[in-house]
């Protein structure tokens, strides 16, 4: 089978493989980087357990304390974490782990 790329996509093949451990060949490298894009196309996307979500959410939680301002008002501090953790509106309709609004 022969395979033809330009000269930028030769250049970065050859810079991935000269990144390998064996440094392949170029061919190598070729049937390599299409093995890894089959293999990434045809995943389902990872889906996070409740148990790591939640971890995560601890994390997050316990990060945005050490970093509150210590000058506003409790309230104001349980706001701003609130808002921290539910994340920007621009970005909630697409997060995988929450329903969507209608």
């Amino acid at each position: 089978m022969g395979f033809r790329a330009d000269s930028a996509t030769r250049a970065a093949i050859v810079r991935w493989a000269e990144n390998q451990p064996d440094m392949p060949s170029l061919s190598e490298a070729i049937r390599r980087l299409v093995e890894l894009g089959l293999a990434s196309a045809t995943k389902a996307p990872a889906r996070r357990s409740e148990k790591s979500a939640t971890k995560a959410k601890e994390l997050a939680a316990n990060a945005i304390d050490r970093l509150r301002d210590s000058s506003a008002r409790p309230e104001e501090q349980a706001n701003r974490k609130r808002r921290l953790l539910k994340g920007p509106e621009e970005f909630q309709d697409v997060r995988v782990d929450r329903p969507k609004k209608k």
